[in-house]
């Protein structure tokens, strides 16, 4: 009765068109739903994610639920999610892609759910990692160890957009490490993130994740940049 009080004088708004949702709609409108750009990433072995890592980092297993185009409702959503604390999206999201995953063997039997970290400044100045619902919602579904304290980010950086590929591995070869014993040994870890472009940050945190011996790594995301 309070929820739907609260909702009649307050009501929530699609995080992709911003239209009111309706008492049944969750964090997105239904007709959004089914607009959104799904990728079926995860019914391909050689996909668009495999491609972009293959020969940089060894990956299990990679995908990503949305593609990302500029102006889109992915990256509206994604904006909500990472400048207006709809953390929601995040949660919704994992849900989303945890049912899709979730007869995908060498997903389900993962050792960890590793988060891209954000440097301590940066998480006071957001109060909280946008990937973390993302990861927890997919920890809990195939009940998996949600872990961020394996991967730190070292290094306080402004964005990178306008530097190449290269002259991001350059400078931020050492942004990223790793604090592990030899329990992590031979472990199967799954990086999250909220969206793939170059790929360069993931590949940084996986060269970290690397230094653990016999290690296997799968990236899972939210969206991919997309043209």
């Amino acid at each position: 009765m309070i929820t739907h009080l609260i909702n009649l004088f307050f009501p929530k708004s699609c995080a992709a068109c911003t239209s009111f949702l309706l008492a049944d709609e969750i964090v997105i409108c239904t007709s959004c739903r089914h607009k959104l750009p799904v990728t079926n990433h995860h019914l391909t072995k050689d996909n668009e994610v495999i491609k972009k890592f293959y020969g940089r980092i060894p990956l299990e297993f990679g995908s990503a639920l949305f593609y990302f185009h500029k102006r889109g409702m992915v990256q509206e959503m994604i904006h909500r999610l990472k400048y207006k604390s709809l953390e929601d999206v995040g949660e919704m999201i994992g849900n989303w892609y945890a049912e899709e995953m979730k007869n995908i063997e060498i997903i389900t039997s993962a050792d960890f759910i590793i988060p891209v970290p954000l440097h301590k400044k940066r998480l006071r100045e957001r109060g909280y990692n946008q990937v973390e619902k993302f990861g927890k919602a997919i920890s809990e579904k195939f009940n998996i160890p949600y872990n961020d304290t394996i991967l730190v980010r070292k290094v306080y950086a402004k964005t990178q957009t306008k530097k190449n590929l290269l002259g991001r591995n350059d400078i931020s070869v050492s942004t990223f490490d790793v604090v592990f014993d030899a329990s992590l040994d031979g472990k199967h870890f799954i990086l999250v993130d909220d969206v793939i472009t170059s790929g360069a940050t993931l590949e940084l945190c996986s060269r970290a994740l690397l230094k653990i011996p016999n290690v296997k790594i799968s990236i899972v995301c939210m969206a991919m940049s997309h043209s």
